[in-house]
């Protein structure tokens, strides 16, 4: 690895555009969903008003809603995917929203527990935190590795819980602070060999 200790990098962290579940207020985990036709209306109505900054090098969750939206975002843009930026497992809550779940005595623990219980038959939020946590530090090898020195721009398109997940473990705060709408984000600067991001910004439009 280069010796990055005056260099920066400056990452755009983006939600996916909506799909139907998303629009249902349903868990959309592992079912790998397609954008909706609202939701990409939204993200092109977006981008043709410079919402979304150029970067050098894009990253994206495999699943094809993360995918769709880099297609629809950077469509000059070679992605280069990330499998551990893939969703939360949600389980049994897979498919199900509040209404559906309502009288479920296992959704009402996990409500209680403020979400730290594990998914039933899926995943714990430890688990899919520590995974963020090396989908990320793969993605900063990878852009150091493959930049030269200097201020590097980069992109990542990936899920509500991805981020969330990046930026409690590398900017600190609570798992939820960071909640996001479909094809918002965040604007993040790293600088140095460390992990670390050391300011965040929400996106909010700037074009460059």
């Amino acid at each position: 690895m280069r010796n990055w200790s005056e260099n920066k990098i400056e990452l755009v962290l983006i939600r996916h555009g909506a799909t139907k579940a998303n629009q249902e207020h349903r868990y959309l985990g592992k079912t790998d969903e397609s954008l909706s036709p609202e939701g990409i209306e939204e993200l092109k109505k977006a981008r043709q008003k410079g919402f979304y900054p150029a970067v050098d090098s894009l990253f994206v969750s495999p699943m094809k809603r993360c995918m769709e939206t880099a297609e629809i975002l950077y469509p000059d843009k070679a992605v280069i995917p990330i499998q551990e930026f893939e969703e939360m497992d949600f389980g049994i809550f897979e498919g199900k929203n509040y209404l559906d779940l309502q009288n479920d005595k296992r959704y009402q623990a996990w409500i209680d527990s403020n979400g730290t219980l594990p998914f039933p038959e899926g995943e714990s939020r430890e688990d899919f935190i520590r995974r963020c946590e090396q989908g990320f530090r793969k993605m900063i090898d990878s852009i150091r590795d493959n930049h030269a020195q200097g201020t590097i721009k980069a992109g990542a398109i990936v899920h509500g819980g991805t981020i969330m997940s990046v930026l409690s473990s590398f900017y600190g705060g609570d798992y939820f602070d960071y909640q996001i709408q479909n094809g918002k984000g965040y604007i993040c600067k790293l600088k140095g060999n460390t992990y670390e991001i050391s300011h965040i910004g929400i996106l909010s439009g700037v074009s460059s």
